[in-house]
């Protein structure tokens, strides 16, 4: 590895809260999710506050809540959870929100409680896609998310898709797109349908998603999103000038953020952990005045280094010319996946598609 190039960490600093209740568990999902213990919600949520509070935190430039299912649990506890969280001038609040549960009243809850940006999960716009992948909403629902968002006065809002769902064709995908972007949003995520151990899906050999047609799905979403005016920042992650997702960036940049609840991982300064997994024994840790870590590691300066160029070269901006050899890339028939200005090397298109290829040949 080049020893002339140490990674630019970001100084802010985040809260992941991590909601566990679903009302139904998708096909794709390996996340820390249960279906059956929405009798914990409110002891859950209590012990969501006291956890934060006896953090002692200092103001935090983003936060995050997801799941799980955060629009399941009781608006007004949720928002009693943001209250405790000391968020300083400018600070990004997003909300994970299934479109099934939105409503205006619920968003203006959120909104008194800080939050000013809402993920919204859409993955598809067609029914037959939608129950491809165990998804319950309707396309409708979306509609009527999106006017809530707005009649709640929340200026920033995510669309979140998934492309590669067994019997989804490429037309499938467009009218997915095309109506996401008759939304107006400032942000869509789009990410390719990926096999996760365990979960129904993996044992479906027949429903996996076939590269090829990833890499059509891809550069037709890249460009109609990027006529459209979304401009890809990250991978998957296409938003208009201003509404790139902060808090995800502090993920990329390798910045320090604190996760709260169940299996929520936290990161400061090259060491991480993760909490316990379940919600009863998060709750049971809290009420007892323990920690709720469950293990962790501290990474080494190299695999430090490492894992900096891996999620920066998946960015806008690229990585140090210096930490990629482009004679190697060429004499590997590999050029193609990368450009340079001669101070930075940046992903082509193509290569965005094939980032785990370059990741493999950073230094």
């Amino acid at each position: 590895m080049n020893g002339s190039y140490s990674t630019t960490v970001s100084q802010s600093f985040g809260v992941y809260v991590h909601v566990p209740f679903c009302a139904q568990r998708c096909d794709y999902c390996a996340f820390a999710t249960w279906t059956d213990r929405g009798h914990l919600q409110t002891d859950y949520m209590r012990a969501l506050r006291s956890d934060i509070s006896r953090a002692n935190l200092s103001e935090v430039s983003s936060v995050f809540v997801g799941g799980g299912t955060p629009t399941l649990v009781d608006p007004a506890e949720l928002a009693d959870v943001l209250r405790a969280i000391p968020t300083g001038d400018g600070a990004e609040v997003t909300v994970e929100c299934n479109p099934d549960d939105v409503t205006v009243e619920m968003l203006r809850m959120y909104r008194t409680a800080g939050v000013n940006r809402v993920s919204i999960g859409v993955q598809s716009m067609v029914p037959a896609v939608l129950a491809s992948l165990g998804r319950t909403h309707v396309p409708a629902n979306v509609d009527h998310a999106v006017a809530a968002v707005r009649a709640a006065g929340i200026p920033t809002f995510n669309l979140d898709l998934i492309y590669g769902a067994a019997g989804e064709s490429l037309k499938d995908w467009r009218v997915t797109l095309e109506s996401a972007l008759a939304l107006q949003p400032t942000h869509i995520s789009a990410y390719a349908l990926t096999i996760e151990a365990g979960t129904p899906l993996a044992e479906q050999p027949d429903r996996h998603p076939d590269d090829d047609d990833l890499a059509d799905k891809y550069e037709l979403a890249d460009e109609l999103l990027t006529t459209a005016g979304l401009a890809n920042y990250e991978v998957s992650n296409w938003a208009r000038p201003g509404h790139e997702c902060k808090h995800n960036i502090l993920y990329w940049q390798q910045g320090n953020y604190r996760g709260f609840g169940s299996a929520a991982h936290s990161h400061r300064d090259g060491r991480r952990w993760w909490n316990v997994r379940t919600p009863e024994r998060y709750i049971a840790a809290v009420a007892a005045g323990e920690s709720t870590e469950a293990a962790g590691e501290t990474l080494d300066e190299i695999t430090r280094r490492t894992e900096g160029l891996q999620l920066a070269i998946r960015m806008r901006d690229g990585v140090p010319a210096t930490a990629l050899s482009l004679e190697a890339m060429v004499a590997e028939g590999l050029e193609d996946l990368v450009e340079s200005d001669g101070v930075r090397v940046r992903l082509t298109q193509r290569g965005r598609l094939l980032a785990n290829e370059v990741s493999l040949r950073l230094r």
